[in-house]
């Protein structure tokens, strides 16, 4: 198709033509005619290059945490008989303008690569493609363009605090431990049941008679380690969030997921608008609940007391509630959940201002909040981890968890 530039050399010959008739001057035909002669020898030259390209095009990584890297590479291989043009790459990005590259031209059979990095400052689900090749002629009248590659997809995960996890809850919930192995039987002083080997175990652990039945090193688990089980509600009602509030409390509901699935605890993820992840453990569950935190979206029909009601109905070891500028009836209901569960912590978020993510905002190079700003002192007794301006998530959390852990160990202690 003709670029702007062929566009305004036809406009050019045909009014040099119109002028020569006009004027009656023949050196105007001749250079309208030219003109328009130059456009057609570079639409053949276009036509007649075809291209025979390999192109490879991956995210490194395709999931990645807010304010960590990502970058998009493109690999071309040209697999003509001839050297390849001047190559222009177009990869559209969702909510940017895009990237656009330039490539030199290939010799037979020689290779290209080239990058470039993704905004991953905010949360989300990012739409990478479809990849654009264009090449055109020397004079830059006509341009042809193929597609390259289909589209892909990039998750942000949402920002990860270095906080505390939840302590665990002994003898309140009847259902911890429910996903660990059945005792096979009790071969020894503490045999609890057998687990495939990993590295680091000790060799004398090897129960060598299943080893050979099953032709895998299996190993004896001496006891049946303990596991705790975690719920997080988080409150997602356009009613009381604004975008930085919402943000702050999704980020606040994956850091505890996380920081309970790093301690192997069966952790379930509940949000007002209805959805529920429900118990399990691993990496793999990990990242199901931050893929669906990575693009949560405050919604109208959000249902707080129906949520609560639903906790109610399932309760049991852990539960943490998120919440933002809710009012004080709201959050007398939510800390009576605690007569349900065996532990509650109720994170309230108020008075967040708006932040600019590719400013200073208080978080390190490494994604990780810094421990600036000091915290509100809480009420001893109170349930509830403010969370504002001068008491950032995790110190606030942090200090809290501490609180608690020193208030057990005196209890314990007397």
């Amino acid at each position: 198709m003709l670029t702007r530039q062929g566009w305004m050399v036809v406009w050019g010959g045909l009014g040099l033509l119109a002028a020569g008739r006009l004027v009656g001057i023949g050196e105007l035909y001749v250079f309208g005619a030219a003109a328009l002669l130059l456009v057609v020898v570079a639409a053949i030259y276009v036509y007649l290059t075809r291209l025979d390209l390999e192109v490879d095009r991956r995210a490194y990584p395709a999931r990645v945490y807010a304010g960590h890297t990502s970058r998009v590479e493109i690999r071309l291989r040209n697999l003509r008989q001839a050297a390849s043009p001047t190559l222009r790459l177009r990869d559209p990005v969702s909510g940017t303008e895009g990237a656009e590259l330039l490539v030199p031209p290939l010799e037979r059979r020689a290779t290209a690569a080239v990058t470039y990095r993704l905004p991953t400052e905010r949360r989300g689900l990012h739409r990478i493609g479809p990849l654009q090749i264009s090449m055109g002629d020397p004079f830059g009248l006509v341009n042809s363009t193929t597609i390259g590659a289909d589209q892909i997809e990039v998750t942000v995960f949402p920002r990860i605090d270095d906080i505390l996890p939840v302590p665990f809850t002994l003898g309140h919930d009847p259902l911890a431990g429910k996903l660990q192995p059945h005792a096979l039987g009790r071969g020894g002083d503490d045999f609890y049941a057998l687990r495939p080997y990993v590295v680091g175990d000790d060799l004398r652990h090897i129960h060598w008679p299943s080893t050979a039945r099953h032709d895998e090193l299996l190993v004896r688990q001496q006891e049946q380690p303990w596991q705790g089980r975690t719920t997080v509600m988080l409150d997602v009602r356009r009613a009381t969030h604004d975008p930085d509030s919402l943000e702050v409390a999704v980020s606040a509901a994956a850091s505890v997921v996380a920081a309970n699935s790093d301690r192997n605890d069966l952790v379930r993820l509940v949000t007002t608008d209805g959805s529920d992840s429900g118990f399990a453990l691993g990496r793999v569950h990990l990242e199901s609940m931050l893929e669906h935190l990575a693009v949560v979206n405050a919604s109208s029909s959000a249902s707080l007391r129906a949520m609560l009601e639903l906790l109610q109905r399932d309760a049991g070891g852990a539960l943490v509630i998120i919440v933002a500028n809710v009012a004080g009836d709201e959050l007398n209901a939510i800390t009576r959940m605690g007569r349900r569960y065996g532990s509650l912590t109720v994170v309230h978020i108020t008075g967040i201002p708006h932040r600019d993510p590719r400013s200073a905002n208080g978080y390190g190079p490494d994604g990780r909040r810094s421990n600036g700003g000091r915290p509100q002192q809480l009420a001893i007794d109170t349930p509830v981890v403010v969370v504002n301006e001068a008491s950032p998530f995790d110190v606030s959390w942090n200090q809290f968890m501490r609180s608690r852990q020193k208030r057990r160990a005196a209890r314990s202690g007397g």
